[in-house]
């Protein structure tokens, strides 16, 4: 079943129950893509995680659908999970954002650190940002996601690291020394509300980075035996999480 995300004022109540409208690039995509007719049923979710099974009721620059009925989303890990991913070249950027949204990811934060062999202008970053929404947007619709993660604009490493320090949880993965296996960085019981994920670039962290990252609180954390590719990272750490708090 298609599923499309709305925010709250696109519900409305009438006598006949509640209605969604679905706008832009959304209803275009339902009518002249999906083609889609009168009757056939249709998944939403709101910003509130609440999901609505539809039917539709008109076709057009607007859609209408008739809600048949709402559920709260069940889709969601029961922790709230942030990535900071530096900054690297070509799609892999694009890769980390799909992936990460699929392992319930809430949001990324891009980082600029020292050895970032990608350079933004201030210019691009407006662009880069919606682009990237737009894939977390997608791949939300695409696994049944209940909440669209938020890709937020590139910081500084060093405020990355101050604001990903507060989660209950914070992991740094690092391949040097003094770093402790995963297994052994996440905590015993059986509930966590927060983690923090940070990931380096195609050449890894500093020396100042990584001692500045330790002495701010980070838990050193190592992914394994064999060194992880920049953009399988996250996702790995996202599916040890899961294994662990969710399955």
């Amino acid at each position: 079943m298609p599923r499309f995300f709305v925010t709250s004022s696109d519900i409305s109540s009438s006598e006949d129950g509640l209605k969604i409208t679905v706008r832009g690039d959304d209803a275009a995509h339902i009518t002249r893509v999906l083609r889609m007719r009168l009757g056939e049923r249709v998944e939403v979710c709101d910003d509130n995680s609440v999901e609505y099974e539809t039917v539709v009721s008109s076709l057009g620059v607007e859609v209408t659908l008739d809600v048949i009925s709402v559920k709260q989303s069940q889709n969601e890990p029961p922790y709230k999970a942030t990535v900071y991913q530096a900054l690297v070249k070509g799609d892999r950027f694009d890769t980390v954002i799909q992936k990460s949204t699929e392992l319930g990811v809430c949001s990324i934060v891009p980082v600029i650190t020292d050895r970032c062999m990608v350079k933004l202008t201030e210019s691009d970053y407006s662009k880069k940002t919606e682009r990237w929404q737009r894939i977390a947007y997608e791949a939300a619709k695409q696994c049944g996601r209940g909440v669209i993660p938020k890709v937020e604009r590139p910081i500084m490493f060093r405020d990355a690291i101050k604001a990903a320090s507060e989660a209950d949880v914070p992991l740094f993965c690092f391949e040097g020394k003094g770093t402790l296996p995963i297994t052994e960085q996440m905590p015993m019981q059986d509930k966590i509300n927060s983690v923090s994920v940070f990931i380096g670039p195609e050449g890894g962290f500093s020396d100042d980075e990584a001692t500045f990252a330790h002495e701010s609180g980070m838990k050193m954390t190592g992914l394994g035996k064999r060194i992880l590719r920049t953009e399988t990272a996250a996702p790995f750490v996202l599916s040890c999480l899961s294994f662990k708090y969710e399955l």
